[in-house]
């Protein structure tokens, strides 16, 4: 003991010795270490590009570090061949719905018509015999069914989805927050004589799998074997490849695409558009990011654009004068767009309504370029039949594609103001597409 302490002792009286000077390659290499641990902050693996951290067995998905989304898959109702009272209870039931989301909810509709392998088609539309004595028939309805199959659209599986995401500081604040906000839009698709389902973690993981290899192709998947594996959820839907270096266009494996964004010029938009896009008989995937505006926020937006536009009216006035004209001759456009801000106030004010911000994109896939140019020509032939344009997003294909996955991300900053009366009906409910647009509160 005591000759380990006179050591300890030894040891504590001996001199440190004097920090080493690093020469100027060793800073070089260690800067170029600490450079590599940082990245460059851009995506270099198909896996890396997927725009979430983790994806939960439950369903939740952490898409950032504070944001967690959910997705509930709904089945369509025939509003066009309902009648008129119908239509206007669905209509007005689903603008109830919309207004349910406040402006800390991120609302993301969803419609991907995606082809599917024959064989599972076929598949699908099989109907065993039983041992009774209506086989003739059974027999008889596969067959048409199959028939069907053959000539109908192309082998496209059509599906909708809505997803919701908020901000929480926690797992355990967002699960019980996304509970109750599941719970209610289940009751309201209720209301609207929907059927709908919340989806699983692995049947998101699923439908992300099929986005991201459009050709087809088995997803086999269980989340128990993440941890034996080391890998991660990404891993398993993760395409061969993307490639998003030709500023139009995007690779996804054997695939090539472009997403577009529906820019809205029209102050009203017939119903059909919506539906005339999801009808064409090519692989096409909508989306509809929604996002309530706070109200306080909306009312103070309006008042703001009402007194620019009495601004504007003084000044067209005193031209007027100036010149000897009458003073109440302005601009038609003055006159129109006063009389339109002051009906949204008011109903801002008095109605209960919203405002909403929209952001429409359109993503074409095909399997060449000159295939998926006229698929894109197509979908441009229905917006330019409704005073719209369908926009090429150029140098932002990626933003745009990974906003079209129903994640609740928007990385595109192109948004609309829509107001809820009359109203954001892009609804895959009731395929009503019709906007009364004030043309004075659009921000890009």
């Amino acid at each position: 003991m005591q000759k380990e302490t006179r050591r300890n002792s030894a040891a504590g009286s001996a001199k440190p010795n004097p920090p080493r000077k690093l020469t100027r390659a060793e800073k070089k290499q260690i800067a170029e270490i600490i450079r590599q641990a940082k990245g460059d902050g851009k995506a270099h693996t198909a896996q890396q590009t997927i725009p979430y951290i983790q994806m939960y067995p439950d369903g939740i998905c952490k898409v950032t570090g504070r944001k967690y989304s959910k997705t509930v898959a709904f089945e369509d109702i025939n509003y066009q061949l309902a009648q008129a009272d119908d239509k206007t209870a669905i209509f007005e039931n689903w603008c109830d719905f919309l207004n349910y989301f406040d402006a800390s909810v991120s609302v993301q509709l969803s419609f991907i018509n995606q082809g599917t392998q024959r064989g599972e088609a076929e598949k699908a539309v099989n109907i065993p015999a039983q041992e009774d004595a209506f086989n003739s028939i059974r027999t008889e309805y596969r067959d048409m069914l199959k028939n069907q199959l053959a000539k109908g659209n192309n082998g496209l599986v059509k599906a909708k989805y809505i997803t919701f995401a908020i901000e929480a500081d926690s797992l355990g604040a967002a699960k019980s927050r996304l509970a109750r906000i599941e719970t209610d839009v289940l009751n309201n698709f209720k209301l609207l004589g929907v059927a709908a389902r919340p989806m699983t973690g692995y049947e998101r993981l699923k439908m992300l799998h099929g986005i991201f290899h459009p050709e087809g192709g088995q997803f086999a998947f269980d989340f128990s074997w993440l941890a034996p594996s080391g890998l991660s959820t990404k891993d398993f839907i993760a395409p061969s490849s993307f490639r998003f270096g030709e500023g139009r266009y995007f690779r996804m494996g054997r695939k090539i695409g472009a997403v577009s964004f529906l820019e809205i010029l029209a102050p009203e938009l017939n119903d059909r558009i919506l539906s005339d896009i999801l009808d064409l008989e090519t692989g096409v995937i909508v989306n509809l990011h929604i996002h309530s505006i706070d109200q306080t926020e909306a009312i103070k937006t309006i008042k703001r654009k009402i007194t620019d536009l009495d601004k504007m009216k003084i000044e067209e006035q005193k031209k007027a004068v100036r010149s000897g004209y009458d003073m109440d001759i302005i601009p038609s456009d003055l006159a129109t767009f006063g009389s339109e801000a002051k009906n949204l106030l008011q109903d801002l004010q008095s109605r209960n309504e919203r405002m909403f911000l929209l952001t429409f994109l359109v993503v074409n896939m095909a399997d060449t370029k000159r295939k998926l140019e006229n698929d894109v020509f197509a979908a441009a032939g229905i917006a330019q039949k409704n005073n719209c344009a369908l926009t090429r997003l150029d140098y932002q294909q990626e933003a745009g594609l990974m906003s079209s996955v129903p994640l609740g991300e928007n990385l595109i900053p192109i948004q609309r103001g829509l107001p809820r009366q009359a109203p954001l009906s892009l609804s895959p409910l009731s395929h009503r597409s019709f906007f009364n647009l004030a043309r004075l509160y659009t921000t890009a």
